[in-house]
């Protein structure tokens, strides 16, 4: 997903997403202990979308506190 997509979300959205694609790297690193991981590459772009996402929540919180 992209960072674009992400922007647009509102910061309960966004840490509803965050705990999804973290269930999502747990699995998948679960299916790849055990060897039945097919797309190796899917664990990569969950990775970089948890890090999207927290820095986009990082943004928004520097955003709220510097308008206070």
């Amino acid at each position: 997903m992209a960072a674009q997509d992400f922007a647009s979300k509102t910061p309960d959205q966004l840490k509803d997403q965050l705990v999804a694609l973290k269930k999502e790297a747990f699995n998948l690193r679960f299916q790849q202990a055990t060897g039945q991981l097919e797309n190796t590459a899917r664990m990569r772009a969950v990775r970089r979308d948890v890090a999207r996402v927290k820095t986009i929540l990082n943004q928004k919180a520097a955003e709220a506190a510097a308008s206070n």
